[in-house]
């Protein structure tokens, strides 16, 4: 071996020491744990000061006492709340399932490609576009030009237009990591087509189709900016809360009430879901 060879190594060598140190370094550490912990109370505080005022007299005042459950017994009463609510769930579920598959057969599609880059930039590209403008150019081209009468299928639309990109992004980031030379193997084995998705690429595509599907219905869930453009005469639950803290002071205590149902039951399940997804499924 040459010298010239054996001082680069010994350089490669260093720098790559260097840079072990410099990650575990106790600054670093220090910093990085005082980011997540700050990143984290960012995240969790404002969520649990807003369950606290939901139960405050006067959740406006931003005092949380004296504590009462008056806002919980109008919301029990006011079931003006449930139509939205079941709106927003079924339609949702549906935008999920349609993410999923779509997600799925065009991801594993475009990672196949020769040169994927432009289809992939054409694919992720409305993550850019703000909500506003969509709703309103989806308005535009449904209502103005096609002349059709927007509805249900118009909000389902546009959400699907939003989550998709976010779906797709979660199956090319898995996808691309698959190798497809077990698909070759299978296929000499006599495998069917079928047979060696279900086989071989369900299971390694299984966490990213799920997270898509969960991606796909908690951004329909939530999403507002385009539903207002598209949403005709129909209401999901963003739509009514928007409306009852725009028009209607008097609610606003009733919508702490519900976000915090909402929070409390989404969370847990959610969280459980992706232990069951990531934890449990990936130790078996």
């Amino acid at each position: 071996m040459s010298t010239m060879t054996l001082t680069q190594d010994r350089a490669e060598r260093a720098q790559t020491k260097r840079h072990s140190r410099l990650g575990q370094s106790t600054g670093w550490i220090t910093l990085a744990k005082v980011f997540g912990v700050v990143a984290l109370a960012m995240i969790y505080i404002p969520l649990l000061w807003l369950a606290v005022m939901s139960f405050a007299a006067s959740p406006l005042s931003g005092v949380p006492f004296p504590l009462t459950l008056d806002n919980y017994r109008q919301l029990g009463g006011d079931g003006r709340w449930l139509p939205p609510l079941w709106t927003s769930v079924w339609l949702s579920g549906l935008v999920a399932l349609v993410c999923m598959l779509i997600a799925t057969v065009v991801g594993r599609s475009i990672t196949r490609m020769r040169r994927p880059g432009g289809v992939i930039l054409l694919t992720l590209l409305p993550l850019f576009v703000p909500g506003l403008t969509t709703g309103a150019a989806l308005f535009i081209f449904l209502r103005t030009i096609l002349e059709l009468k927007l509805g249900i299928w118009s909000i389902f639309l546009g959400q699907l237009v939003w989550a998709l990109p976010f779906c797709m992004l979660l199956i090319l980031v898995i996808a691309s990591r698959f190798d497809l030379r077990l698909l070759e193997a299978a296929e000499d084995l006599g495998a069917s087509p079928w047979r060696r998705f279900w086989d071989i690429e369900m299971p390694i595509l299984r966490p990213g189709i799920f997270g898509a599907g969960i991606f796909g219905f908690l951004l329909s869930f939530n999403e507002l900016p385009r539903s207002l453009f598209l949403r005709g005469l129909e209401t999901t639950l963003p739509i009514y809360n928007w409306a009852m803290a725009a028009s209607q002071q008097s609610q606003v205590p009733i919508i702490f009430s519900l976000t915090t149902i909402i929070l409390a039951v989404t969370l847990p399940v959610m969280g459980a879901f992706f232990w069951v997804l990531f934890v449990k499924l990936d130790k078996s």
